[in-house]
């Protein structure tokens, strides 16, 4: 990448020299490296993909970064070692926080995925994406759907062209009744034609189940389009999700058949553990460009003069103080906000209203098989399952990983499978997943998994070698329930008003997490990357730095609608209804 890279100005210098000489009681401060330009050391907190984003692209501009992690690098997003389960001189098999999945209208993480070095590759670690055929729609005691990823309808011209395009791919692929389809189709049609002032003043105030009407429908559509639709978004909450978020997603899967403007194909899948496929490769990209990672976790910000004077951090070698010009935050929003003191809430009394922001539980189980599984060519949501699962089979898409040469080396597949719904009772124990401890969280899951797939796909107990928990889920014994250290972030019509920028009143603290306001407003590795190259380009400003700024992508909007958004400008601003918001 050629870059220009201009002087840091003065008065940025002489306040990071300030914040230098201010100590911790009891602590010293790391020294400045004698190759460390002045007024360009950053110190980013959080090593998950936020973090990493965030150092690459400050390496790339040749600041001196070093980033703080308290657990693992590559957060959520990691492979994580299931212990103890090699033998033979096998590596341990890999077990996930839960399956990755890279939509084809994520631009960010892709981008990023093209500059990480990867023997063999000609794009880097990109070209270790991989699609997925279809996806499957399971449901317990009927005729499960399966619906083919490729390209789907024709190009449209008009709102009719719209509406019939769109409607005929709903029916045709869920297997949907036309009626159903065609209201689903208008009510897409409505959010797509309507203009930001609307999307923002209406729409994000209103949940997508009021927003599709799904109470007075079919309970296929209500299944289909309301409750699996927002729940394979990162556990959200059809009640509770913004219509103009899940709206805005809608736009990018249903909205856009031909995929125009897409950086792939609609589903990708790595073809290896994460680690293996990318944040092993990306770390070490990183360390080649300078970056240095230390154990750490951050325990408070100090202030002086609106500025962040140090850090206070405990790690290995105990608690220390942390001096640099400037500090990125990317560490989850529930440990954000317990960072906000009274005299940086004094500085930004707006980010008193991350309190208002929900996390929520989404987990992952692995079950390790001894023959492949052949239940879809992509993945499959559980429709009715108590616990809203979804899956995929790793084994087909793994062409980097034999998995005979992993753990005891008996395993062939491996079945991964997220967990939505942590607070409604299973089947076998009447227990939400909370209150199960692991073995039972394991058996449930397994039970509803094989009875949605009962004479369709076979997943016999004989197959089961071993199953994997993410070790984000603790039991606690005394309390009989269990602790997640890893929720997620999800999304609430209204929460954007209590989503921070990356960058307010402190001159050199800058907020990169997915809680931030982004395009997609989603808790995803799309959404942190996109937000780290956001306070990338905010500390570039205030740097002074002549740099080329982050690259940054706007979702897909229909350009053949957009004379009917302008329209819609006048009407929202008249209190009338977008024009195609009339009963079907």
């Amino acid at each position: 990448m050629a870059e220009q890279y201009g002087a840091v100005s003065r008065r940025t210098v002489l306040r990071g020299a300030v914040g230098a000489s201010v100590l911790t009681a009891g602590a010293m401060l790391r020294p400045i490296r004698a190759n460390a330009d002045p007024g360009r050391r950053v110190a980013i907190f959080g090593g998950g993909v936020a973090g990493l984003t965030a150092a690459h692209e400050l390496a790339e501009r040749r600041f001196d970064v070093t980033v703080y992690e308290r657990r693992a690098l590559g957060g959520k997003a990691r492979s994580i070692p299931v212990a103890g389960s090699g033998r033979g001189g096998r590596p341990d098999l890999p077990g996930e926080h839960g399956f990755r999945f890279f939509p084809g209208f994520y631009h960010h993480i892709p981008d990023t995925m093209r500059r990480i070095p990867f023997a063999g590759n000609a794009n880097g670690v990109w070209d270790n994406l991989v699609p997925a055929a279809e996806a499957r729609f399971s449901r317990a005691g009927s005729d499960d759907t399966i619906v083919p990823m490729g390209r789907a309808g024709k190009p449209w011209a008009t709102p009719d062209d719209f509406r019939q395009t769109v409607a005929s791919v709903i029916s045709t692929s869920m297997k949907m009744p036309m009626t159903d389809a065609a209201y689903f189709a208008n009510r897409l049609l409505v959010f797509n034609t309507s203009c930001d002032e609307r999307r923002f003043g209406q729409w994000e105030k209103l949940a997508w189940r009021d927003f599709v009407g799904a109470r007075g429908r079919s309970q296929e559509f209500r299944m289909l389009m309301s409750r699996t639709l927002t729940t394979l978004l990162v556990a959200a909450k059809d009640d509770h999700a913004s219509t103009r978020t899940i709206g805005a997603m809608g736009e990018q899967f249903l909205g856009n058949p031909l995929e125009t403007g897409n950086d792939g194909p609609l589903d990708r899948l790595l073809n290896g553990p994460t680690n293996e496929a990318w944040i092993d490769p990306w770390v070490a990209h990183l360390r080649g460009l300078g970056v240095r990672f230390e154990t750490a976790e951050l325990r408070g910000l100090d202030v002086r003069d609106r500025r962040i004077s140090g850090a206070r951090v405990a790690g290995g070698s105990g608690d220390r103080a942390v001096d640099a010009d400037y500090f990125v935050l990317a560490v989850p929003v529930e440990v954000a906000r317990t960072l906000w003191t009274p005299e940086i809430l004094a500085l930004q009394p707006e980010l008193a209203a991350m309190n208002g922001l929900v996390v929520n539980w989404m987990s992952g189980i692995q079950f390790y098989l001894r023959r492949p599984t052949e239940i879809a060519r992509g993945h499959t949501a559980y429709v009715d399952s108590p616990w809203s699962l979804t899956s995929i089979a790793q084994n087909q898409f793994w062409s980097r990983t034999k998995f005979s040469d992993l753990g005891d080396g008996s395993v062939r597949d491996c079945l991964s499978v997220d967990i939505s719904d942590w607070n409604t009772p299973g089947i076998l124990y009447g227990k939400p997943a909370i209150e199960c401890t692991h073995d039972e969280i394991a058996r449930e899951v397994w039970a509803q998994l094989r009875r949605h797939l009962e004479g369709r796909a076979a997943l016999e107990d004989s197959d089961l070698v071993s199953w994997f928990l993410d070790t984000g889920v603790s039991w606690d014994a005394a309390q009989r329930r269990n602790t997640n250290a890893d929720p997620l972030l999800i999304n609430t019509a209204g929460s954007w008003a209590a989503r921070p920028n990356v960058h307010g009143a402190i001159e050199n603290l800058f907020l990169a997490g997915d809680y931030v306001r982004t395009n997609i407003d989603l808790a995803t590795m799309e959404g942190a990357c996109e937000a780290a190259r956001t306070a990338v380009n905010a500390l570039l400003d205030v740097a002074g730095s002549a740099a080329d700024r982050c690259r940054l992508f706007q979702l897909y909007r229909a350009p053949q609608l957009e004379p009917l958004r302008q329209l819609d400008i006048a009407r929202y601003a008249a209190g009338q209804p977008n024009m195609f918001d009339v009963p079907m």
